[in-house]
């Protein structure tokens, strides 16, 4: 998660406020900024609220006045918390490295191997190959080492996909047929076992109505994984898998 603190006057001092997620006007917070202290994360913050006027790219450190952050004046309004994953060649975040803060289709001109993963902020698919094809991988914030952290295959990550934020409710609809046919339910929350909640092994259509979800091949969210954005599914093949098996399933959250 990210964190950033803002200061009324110079050299982290006066009236404070922590901030960990976006703001849209933080004039009710202090009434001036001074110094800045970034603890994690990469923010973009602007002069005006509603993410307007002058803006200013902050990586994690300290600025003690604003000139630090190329400020004209002691304005700062709004502050949006910037996603962001890293990529590198090596283990234990080693070698050759690759920032990325939206969707990125091939990722082999900025890499040719992926040993380790650090995501600084926000949930992220990952893939296998290129234009978000094969393996998927689920990857909320925190250290990922090595592949085996991510349950991966080999050090194959060609392509990633920034997983929408959402603050609403989540619903979907699984069908025991293709075409939402057979028998079916609705489901408002994580399923660690279909079979329990659905009485059937296979789930071979369905309509995600609100919210991101992950479909495990496994019960208790294990194997293979399919990532499952709004829309309609008519058959498995719609959302990349080979056969209609799902053991599980869960809701992408903000809380990650």
């Amino acid at each position: 998660m990210g964190k950033i603190i803002f200061f009324e006057d110079k050299n982290f001092q006066g009236r404070s406020y922590e901030c960990s997620s976006d703001c849209s006007d933080l004039h009710s917070y202090f009434n001036r900024c001074n110094s800045i202290r970034v603890e994690n994360g990469n923010w973009m913050l602007y002069e005006c609220p509603n993410y307007a006027g002058h803006q200013y790219f902050l990586r994690k450190g300290e600025y003690p006045d604003f000139q630090q952050w190329l400020g004209f004046n002691d304005s700062i309004r709004s502050c949006h918390l910037i996603s962001s994953i890293i990529f590198y060649e090596d283990k234990h975040f080693k070698g050759r490295s690759y920032e990325c803060t939206s969707d990125q289709s091939d990722l082999h001109p900025h890499l040719s191997h992926c040993n380790s993963i650090r995501v600084e902020n926000g949930c992220w698919i990952v893939y296998e190959l290129p234009s978000y094809m094969g393996q998927q991988y689920f990857l909320k914030s925190g250290e990922y080492p090595d592949y085996q952290c991510w349950t991966g295959l080999s050090d194959s990550v060609r392509s990633c996909r920034l997983v929408p934020q959402q603050r609403g409710t989540h619903k979907l609809k699984v069908y025991e047929r293709d075409e939402f046919r057979g028998q079916m339910m609705e489901f408002t929350d994580d399923c660690p076992s279909v079979y329990d909640r659905f009485l059937y092994q296979n789930i071979s259509s369905c309509n995600i109505l609100d919210g991101y979800w992950i479909f495990h091949e496994q019960p208790n969210y294990k194997g293979r994984q399919y990532y499952l954005k709004p829309g309609e599914y008519r058959k498995f093949s719609n959302w990349g898998a080979p056969n209609a098996r799902v053991g599980s399933f869960r809701r992408v959250l903000d809380t990650y």
